[in-house]
């Protein structure tokens, strides 16, 4: 697909590392989290459409709790998109 490591919990799709960078599946309410913490959008074809999964911010890449926080946040994301497919 694009060459980076998805990573699943749960059965659920929520994170990709792509060229050494973790980045964390969002929808619209978390992008705004995101963006307020200086993440950026995972554009993997560099068209300027970044897909549905932001950059981890980089204090939680030092804070293993921070990390955690924001990926149960990514987590709920998927739960939430997963049971809307089974509709």
């Amino acid at each position: 697909m694009f060459g980076g490591v998805g990573i699943y919990a749960n059965g659920l799709f929520f994170a990709v590392i792509d060229d050494d960078v973790l980045y964390l599946k969002s929808d619209d309410a978390l992008k705004l989290e995101f963006e307020a913490a200086g993440s950026h959008g995972f554009d993997p074809f560099g068209d300027g459409k970044p897909m549905a999964y932001w950059s981890a911010p980089a204090e939680a890449l030092d804070d293993q709790d921070l990390l955690i926080e924001w990926s149960r946040k990514s987590l709920e994301v998927a739960a939430r998109k997963a049971s809307k497919k089974k509709r």
